[in-house]
C-alpha cells in the first residue's frame, strides 16, 4: 500500500463516518441523556465492534451474509430492536427523572452500560460488514502480504471513527451543558431516546 492510497482511504472514510448512522445516532443519544463521560465510554464500545466487525469481513464472514438472507436479517433486526429498546428505555428514564438523580449521573454502571450499547450497536450491523469487504478491497494491494495492510487500514479507521465521533459527542455534550434543570433534562433525555429511536428506524428501512 503506498502513502497516496492510504490518504485517499483516510479522505473517504472520513467522509464516510461523517454521515449519521447507527453509530452517530447511539453517541448523540448517549451524550444528550448522559453525559460526556458516557459518551465517550459509547465510543470506545463501538471502536471495539469495529474492530469485531472489521475482523469477521477480512476472514470471511461479509460473504457468508452476502449469500445467507436469513442470516443478514437475523443480525440487521437484532440490531434494530436493541436500539429501539435503548431508546424507550431513556425516555422512560427521562419521564422518571427527579432532582437528586441529577447527582448520580457517571456513575460506573452508566458507563457499562454506554460501553456495552457503543459494542453492541457497532457489532449488529450487518451492512457493516458487507461495506468493508467491499470498501477495504479497493485499497488492498493483493501482491503485497494483506494482513499488515489491514492492520494499517483498522488503525487507520479506529482513529478517523474516534475523532468523528467525539466531534458529535462533544456538540452534544455542549448543548446538554447549557440545561441544568430537571426540565431541561428530562428533554435531553427525551432528545437521546427519541435520536435512538429514529436510528432504530432508518435501520429498519434500509437495505
Amino acid at each position: 500500500m503506498t502513502l497516496e492510497t492510504w490518504l485517499y482511504y483516510v479522505i473517504a472514510y472520513t467522509v464516510l463516518s461523517l454521515i449519521p448512522g447507527p453509530s452517530v445516532f447511539m453517541v448523540l443519544g448517549q451524550s444528550l441523556s448522559r453525559g460526556m463521560g458516557a459518551a465517550l465510554y459509547c465510543i470506545f464500545g463501538d471502536l471495539l465492534g469495529g474492530v469485531v466487525v472489521m475482523t469477521a469481513s477480512y476472514i470471511g464472514l461479509g460473504a457468508l451474509l452476502a449469500t445467507s438472507s436469513e442470516a443478514y436479517q437475523f443480525l440487521k433486526w437484532a440490531g434494530v430492536a436493541y436500539m429501539a429498546w435503548l431508546g424507550m428505555t431513556q425516555i422512560i428514564a427521562a419521564r422518571r427523572l427527579v432532582q437528586s438523580d441529577l447527582l448520580d449521573t457517571g456513575k460506573a454502571p452508566a458507563r457499562a452500560t454506554s460501553l456495552r450499547a457503543g459494542f453492541l450497536t457497532g457489532v449488529l450491523n450487518p451492512k457493516a460488514i458487507l461495506f468493508y469487504v467491499a470498501f477495504l478491497a479497493q485499497f488492498i494491494n493483493t501482491a503485497q502480504p494483506m494482513t499488515p495492510q489491514f492492520l494499517i487500514l483498522m488503525v487507520t479507521s479506529m482513529v478517523v471513527v474516534f475523532i468523528v465521533l467525539m466531534g458529535y459527542a462533544i456538540l452534544a455534550s455542549q448543548a446538554r451543558k447549557t440545561m441544568q434543570s430537571v426540565k431541561a433534562r428530562k428533554r435531553m433525555g427525551y432528545a437521546g431516546g427519541s435520536i435512538l429511536l429514529g436510528g432504530s428506524a432508518l435501520m429498519a428501512t434500509s437495505r
